[in-house]
């Protein structure tokens, strides 16, 4: 039997805020090239740069929620709810790769520190550092319910450590004349970004896989289903996710009365959806062959 309710992921309760999230950094990721185009600031561009793939993914990540809200298919049985955790992927893989490029240009500026205005910089990266933390203000509530949402929680987050750090270094810049700091700077925005980004990146990769959720346990599922009465033991049991918050199951479950089925159903899937959130079932009930049959079935291997 199978049981699942086809409704709004948890991504898709976070729309107004992601679209506001999109237009704010969207806007200041104008100010922020041309900021770094008139003060010449590699910390200043690489914000710029992380806000690029900002504006980018949160596009994504609510085109995916569009797609992710279509009803199944006949050729697509579970829906598109891994279209949310493929913008997820994309996300982290582009942000892997900006990191790298920053890291790349700071190795070549530290070697050559350019001419760096002082001023300008630490205006841009002001204004910056207000409009990140007010986008992640935004998203963080809804941050931990969808892996989607936390991809895009994420970079804005980021960012707003980015334009800290650039604050910092402009002001550096600004009061001791030091532009190394600036280099420096970027390269504090790269191995900020890197950690967070690989984590992301793995959460990703294990949904598409079809791994276990890392917040549920395997032991015990099987435990809470062999608490049901009439159940006697369970076996081949999976637990998979479709999207953030959205988790499947299925197993055979050997029981003492298949005649008891419409009841073992019933309270099994209860039981998952209470403690553990599963709403997606599918669940075969077997019962136990007698023991000569399986005494001869063993022998005959």
């Amino acid at each position: 039997m199978m049981a699942h309710v086809h409704r709004p992921t948890a991504a898709a309760r976070s729309r107004g805020r992601l679209t506001a999230t999109l237009v704010v950094t969207a806007a200041f990721l104008l100010v922020g090239v041309a900021g770094a185009l008139w003060s010449g600031s590699l910390a200043l561009l690489a914000d710029a740069g992380h806000m690029l793939t900002d504006v980018g993914g949160l596009a994504l990540a609510l085109f995916a929620i569009w797609i992710a809200a279509r009803p199944p298919t006949p050729e697509k049985t579970y829906g598109y709810y891994r279209a949310e955790i493929l913008a997820a992927l994309v996300n982290a893989l582009v942000l892997l790769v900006v990191a790298g490029g920053v890291l790349w240009e700071a190795y070549r500026r530290i070697l050559a520190p350019p001419d760096v205005l002082g001023g300008p910089m630490l205006a841009v990266a002001a204004v910056g550092l207000a409009a990140n933390v007010g986008c992640a203000w935004l998203l963080h509530d809804d941050a931990g319910a969808s892996l989607n949402v936390r991809g895009a929680y994420l970079h804005v987050l980021g960012d707003a450590l980015a334009s800290l750090g650039v604050v910092l270094a402009a002001a550096i810049v600004l009061w001791t004349g030091w532009t190394l700091a600036d280099p420096l700077a970027g390269v504090a925005i790269a191995l900020v970004i890197v950690p967070r980004t690989w984590g992301l990146l793995r959460q990703a990769v294990n949904v598409l896989l079809e791994g276990t959720p890392p917040h549920l346990d395997l032991g015990e599922i099987e435990a809470a289903m062999r608490g049901v009465a009439g159940v006697r033991r369970v076996h081949d049991l999976h637990v998979w996710a479709l999207t953030s918050g959205r988790e499947a199951m299925s197993a055979h479950v050997v029981v003492e009365d298949v005649g008891e089925s419409d009841r073992l159903l019933r309270e099994l899937h209860e039981v998952l959806h209470a403690r553990f959130g599963i709403d997606h079932t599918t669940i075969q009930l077997e019962s136990e062959p007698p023991a000569v049959l399986r005494i001869q079935g063993s022998s005959s291997v």
